[in-house]
């Protein structure tokens, strides 16, 4: 921590990179060595096809505005 007085002001600095890299350590510990995040990101891909299958003509229609607007990611692009 730095801490530079000026005449009225107090301006503090916390260097959080110690604290960042402890953090994501601990998480990967607690997910353990079964974790596989491959298939964690090809089941997430699944589940949004199989959420976005078989849409009637106005749902697939509202999916693509929604799509073209950025609310939704571009299946293409996911």
């Amino acid at each position: 921590m730095i801490d530079r007085n000026t005449s009225d002001q107090h301006i503090v600095e916390f260097d959080l990179t110690a604290h960042e890299a402890r953090r994501r350590t601990e998480v990967v510990a607690a997910l353990g060595d079964g974790w596989d995040p491959l298939a964690v990101m090809e089941g997430e891909a699944d589940a949004y096809r199989l959420l976005y299958s078989d849409l009637d003509a106005e749902q697939q229609a509202t999916y693509d505005m929604l799509v073209s607007a950025g609310v939704l990611p571009d299946p293409g692009r996911a």
